[in-house]
């Protein structure tokens, strides 16, 4: 998997390639951008929130499941000096679907592969090439 960054007209605005999708990143006027899209932490609650409920849908079908639309809300704190990166997490689902289901559904929630990749330990490999 691959994403690509590069800059566009404004301050810190960048325009992101994946695959054939093209997005806008951006810092927020607060910050010193110009909010043309969302920021780089937005785009990381962003994965863990769509991930999370492409992987619950997933399971549901599999399984032959009508769960309704199951919402997924994350809020992201990054990590201050002296305590760690917060994700929090709610997952709303219709009262209607069964207790089993539900709790089935939120331990499958915990696998989804960005959940998998922040909750492990990661490892980067940086280079600079010239052009």
């Amino acid at each position: 998997m691959r994403a690509v960054a590069r800059p566009s007209e404004g301050k810190f605005t960048h325009e992101v390639t994946i695959r054939q999708h093209e997005l806008t990143a951006d810092e927020p006027t607060e910050e010193g951008g110009e909010d043309e899209g969302p920021s780089p932490q937005e785009l990381l609650a962003a994965s863990l929130a769509s991930c999370t409920a492409i992987t619950m849908e997933m399971y549901a079908k599999r399984k032959g499941w009508e769960v309704g639309e199951v919402t997924v809300d994350v809020n992201y704190e990054p990590a201050q000096r002296g305590s760690p990166t917060r994700f929090e997490m709610v997952v709303t689902m219709p009262k209607e679907l069964p207790e089993e289901q539900r709790e089935k559904l939120m331990v499958i929630a915990a696998k989804c592969p960005v959940h998998r990749t922040l909750e492990g330990e990661v490892m980067f490999e940086e280079r600079v090439e010239l052009s």
